[in-house]
């Protein structure tokens, strides 16, 4: 008989030495989600997005083009955009020495009286950021390795695609969620299924027996579909009743939440009523800040709204519940008591995650051992 696979042992949810080694190895290709294009639909709006010491400035441009650049003057460093998001007008000025950028990037306007009459402008734009757009979402990263995110969201792009109209609109802004857990501990919980029926009474009421879990290549799957069964939760069985049929989703999507977990820290929440996006970002070995917003159609029924702030009602359980289970499990890794742990064959996603983790940074369980 051979023996089960293995999580991935406790050191590597706490070393400093191993976040670094994750930082240069997988973070620095892996593709991060900045927002989606309907979050900054006129000229001169755009969001800054910060990730393990770079600085992401996307903008729209005058010609209607999203462009993603590092958000730095070129002359002293000094960032250019302050908060999540604004409007810059038709130039990026720097609040330092007043350099000015078109929204395309070029370097516009240097004040003459700082003497930079030689200064070859077209040598000293914005440095551009890799950029995809997919599915209306728009994906930076620093340098390239893996595949495109079509290539990598392949399997579940033709199922994805209705949920994703070019009319979605941003229900609210970004919200910032600290958690004191090394990002592996919330990303594994994500792709988990055992803990379901233990741990979230409210999703197993809403699903019953119908939870389900694949791991694809660079994806991670998970579905449920909601009973007709009424709960005995007063959000859960008004969400059942009042959430209406959609015009854009056929057959059993009407009443199936799906998400999806695109390696290795961004995950797509879908629901029939709205889409979400939630992104892990690794602070240090045992700090990381969720990042998530919602996305909604244009939809003015009131049963539309009421199931919308019932899936909130939800799913705010649901993060309350997952808040305390990845701390414990923090703890956890941080006792000399635990190393690693048996995988149970369910558990795909997990052995999944381990394989490339391992296999990228080409550091092996045993290696702090």
């Amino acid at each position: 008989m051979n023996a089960p696979a293995q999580s991935l042992p406790a050191w590597m949810y706490t070393d400093q030495a191993f976040f670094e080694r994750e930082r240069a190895t997988i973070f620095r290709t892996a593709w991060q989600v900045v927002c989606h294009l309907n979050d900054i639909p006129e000229a001169g709006d755009y969001q800054a997005f910060d990730f393990l010491g770079e600085k992401v400035l996307t903008v729209r441009g005058d010609d209607g083009e999203v462009r993603s650049f590092h958000n730095a003057c070129r002359h002293r460093a000094s960032r250019l955009a302050d908060g999540n998001q604004g409007n810059c007008g038709h130039r990026i000025v720097c609040p330092y020495h007043a350099w000015s950028y078109g929204l395309d990037g070029r370097l516009a306007n240097v004040p003459r009286w700082q003497g930079f009459d030689d200064l070859d402008k077209a040598e000293h734009g914005l440095k551009p950021i890799e950029q995809e757009i997919f599915l209306g979402f728009i994906f930076v990263r620093f340098e390239s390795g893996l595949p495109s995110v079509a290539e990598m969201m392949a399997p579940y792009a033709a199922e994805l695609a209705p949920h994703c109209p070019p009319d979605l609109i941003p229900q609210g802004r970004v919200t910032l969620r600290p958690r004191p857990v090394n990002w592996k501990n919330i990303s594994d919980n994500y792709s988990d299924s055992l803990h379901i029926p233990v741990a979230h009474p409210g999703l197993t009421r809403l699903f019953g027996p119908t939870y389900g879990i694949e791991a694809a290549p660079w994806v991670d799957k998970m579905w449920g579909d909601i009973t007709e069964a009424p709960s005995a939760n007063w959000a859960e069985r008004n969400y059942q009743a009042l959430l209406p049929a959609f015009d854009h989703l056929e057959g059993r999507d009407q009443r199936r939440w799906n998400y999806y977990k695109l390696w290795p820290n961004v995950a797509f929440d879908v629901y029939p009523d709205q889409i979400d996006f939630m992104q892990f970002i690794p602070i240090s070995p045992t700090e990381t800040l969720i990042r998530e917003i919602a996305y909604v159609r244009p939809d003015a029924r009131r049963e539309a709204k009421a199931a919308r702030y019932l899936n909130w009602r939800i799913n705010r359980q649901v993060n309350a519940e997952d808040t305390v289970l990845i701390k414990r499990v923090q703890d956890g890794m941080e006792s000399s008591g635990y190393t690693s742990g048996p995988l149970g064959p369910s558990e795909v996603c997990l052995k999944s995650f381990a394989e490339k983790l391992t296999g990228l940074t080409g550091v092996t369980a045993e290696a702090a051992e």
